[in-house]
């Protein structure tokens, strides 16, 4: 299916930011609606493999944590490899440069699950977003805390306000039906020394990262911090300002997989996708932004979901660039 949006999303007007961007929410909604093509939903992952291709929903949250949203914006969905965010900045906010040691920072180039660059790098992935950074991520949690899912999940309850985020169990156990790739490039950088949890614990853990349910809402809110320069609601410090900053560059050159550069150049901000339909784009000093489409392009990033923020920064103005 087609990838690109039709006319109506292209980058040809200008308006200034509203004082509320509730009715900038409500404008995109209903051109998303006329979008021809959804792309299709993950369906090598069984539990996905149903979802209705015309749910939409997006959320903005400000600073203050002021949220706007339009459509399924407190529907909760899978949040899959938007939580890769998360866990990044909760083991560089606990052991600094030192991870990256263990991950690089670079974009692949390559499918999110490739296990060709591994060898020719000797077990170090490119960057922390593709499936075998996530993993080497999720272990040095894992080491760090005893508990790097469940470190996840606390997080995202107090970031969002919602003590009801929890893991959807059905999705993590179709996922390790499912998840022999996933053993493979943890079980390759384990012999490189790159992994020092237990294969199928680490599988365990990251599953269950990858199965949390969330909403628009819950994820923009959560994600406030990488807005506010490391700040977490409640005040509090989670990240250094030149932190928040790499984990930006790293979502804005890495975050929707091997589409980077296009979402760059269409969207214009730090973004991470999920094959469950969201992503997840900070507007640093600001704003985050949350929308949710299930449909998928061949890259694996949400058709409507791309359209939708490459439409929102047209009529707001709001870019890194």
């Amino acid at each position: 299916m087609a990838d690109t949006p039709p006319h109506c999303c292209t980058k040809t007007e200008q308006v200034p930011v509203p004082s509320t961007l509730q009715p900038v929410l409500d404008r995109i909604a209903a051109e998303i609606e006329a979008l021809p093509g959804r792309g299709s939903p993950a369906d090598y992952i069984p539990a996905l493999a149903c979802a209705d291709l015309r749910r939409f929903g997006m959320a903005v949250a400000e600073l203050d944590g002021t949220v706007y949203g339009v459509g399924d914006w407190q529907h909760p969905f899978s949040s899959q490899s938007i939580t890769k965010v998360f866990t990044l900045a909760l083991d560089l906010s606990l052991e600094g440069d030192v991870l990256w040691e263990h991950v690089g920072r670079e974009p692949s180039g390559n499918p999110f699950n490739s296990l060709v660059q591994l060898e020719y790098e000797n077990g170090i992935p490119r960057n922390p977003f593709i499936n075998a950074g996530a993993l080497v991520v999720t272990d040095r949690l894992q080491t760090l805390t005893g508990d790097a899912s469940g470190t996840l999940l606390s997080f995202l309850r107090a970031e969002s306000g919602n003590d009801g985020l929890s893991f959807d169990e059905k999705v993590a156990a179709s996922e390790t039906a499912h998840g022999d790739r996933n053993a493979a490039l943890a079980h390759f950088m384990a012999s490189y020394g790159n992994i020092g949890t237990p294969v199928p614990a680490l599988l365990d853990e990251y599953f269950r990262q990858c199965s949390v349910e969330a909403s628009c809402a819950d994820l923009a809110l959560a994600a406030g911090f990488l807005a506010r320069h490391g700040i977490r609601a409640d005040g509090s410090t989670l990240l250094t300002r030149s932190r928040a900053k790499q984990v930006n560059a790293v979502m804005l050159t890495c975050g929707t997989y091997d589409a980077a550069g296009d979402f760059a150049h269409r969207v214009g901000l730090p973004g991470k996708s999920g094959v469950g339909g969201g992503i997840i784009a900070v507007v640093p000093g600001r704003c985050t932004v949350c929308v949710w489409s299930p449909g998928l392009d061949r890259r694996g990033n949400s058709v409507a979901g791309v359209a939708a923020l490459d439409r929102f920064t047209t009529l707001t103005g709001l870019s890194v660039f």
